[in-house]
């Protein structure tokens, strides 16, 4: 395990605070990330869909939030995320934004909203920064999506990249197989990883990445990494809110192996739902103390 230190200070300077849970008049920016890459600091990340949840995690101190096009499986009912479009992802964003004052909020780019080219691409993107307010997107590919990358950051879009297992792509990997196994597959997660910082990126999602090769890929970089199922090595890790929360129905299925459940969320939600019916149903509530009289 490499490890990192913290460059001394120069004496009177005032410290740097922390990504998570700091305080600040301002939003994050990608300046802030950068400083933690050289800092040494890990920090998390979450998604968000609503203004609701996002105001809980930005008073929860979380400095980045991603509206995932993951929205498609835990918030809209898809079997994936590939039928999430460019109006959903607009407003789900626009509604995590208000929610939130630190945070900073990133948009990811849904299927088909940039595979055209970079043409399409900044057209897309530069619609979840006017129309969501968002003050960064996100999009899969390494070296296929530089070109891309490029155009975004040259207009003043910050991109964050997405490399290893895109899940956009199921179809075409016939399932989540983790990456970065075999000489051939390392060999392309590194140029995928080199090709989005040579392009711009202001930091890159590792997903379902071996933990060896995610170190290599965060050892090789001055750009910060993601990782989500990638590894305690990665400078931030990432989670969806509701398979972190316990609110994912992983009946019939398995939980994935990189997943924790800090919180029961789903069971809590349920209890407290057949306990306000059992209330109705018995005539217990509403009590004299909910009720209005003349």
């Amino acid at each position: 395990m490499t490890q990192r230190h913290e460059p001394a200070r120069k004496p009177g300077t005032q410290e740097q605070p922390g990504l998570y849970g700091g305080k600040s008049s301002r939003r994050i920016t990608v300046r802030d990330i950068a400083a933690a890459k050289r800092r040494g600091e890990k920090w998390p990340m979450l998604t968000a869909y609503d203004a609701m949840t996002a105001s809980v995690f930005d008073q929860a101190g979380i400095p980045v939030m991603l509206v995932g096009d993951s929205m498609g499986n835990c918030h809209l009912g898809y079997d994936s995320t590939v039928p999430v479009t460019m109006e959903e992802m607009i407003m789900l964003s626009a509604a995590v934004v208000r929610g939130t004052q630190r945070a900073l909020v990133i948009g990811d780019l849904p299927f088909g909203s940039y595979q055209e080219g970079a043409t399409q691409a900044l057209r897309n993107a530069t619609r979840l920064l006017k129309e969501a307010g968002v003050g960064a997107v996100k999009l899969e590919g390494g070296e296929r999506s530089a070109d891309q990358i490029e155009l975004l950051v040259q207009s003043g879009i910050p991109v964050m990249a997405h490399v290893g297992l895109t899940p956009q792509s199921v179809h075409a990997y016939g399932g989540h197989p983790v990456q970065g196994r075999g000489e051939e597959a390392v060999q392309q997660l590194l140029r995928d990883a080199k090709a989005v910082q040579d392009a711009g990126a202001f930091a890159v999602v590792l997903e379902l990445v071996t933990a060896e090769v995610s170190a290599e890929v965060t050892r090789g970089l001055h750009i910060p990494t993601v990782g989500i199922g990638a590894g305690a090595e990665c400078d931030a890790q990432v989670l969806v809110w509701t398979d972190m929360a316990g609110m994912t129905d992983w009946a019939g299925g398995r939980m994935p192996r990189f997943i924790k459940e800090y919180a029961q969320l789903r069971q809590n939600l349920g209890d407290a739902a057949r306990a306000f019916a059992e209330d109705v149903v018995g005539g217990t509530y509403p009590g004299p103390e909910h009720s209005f009289t003349s």
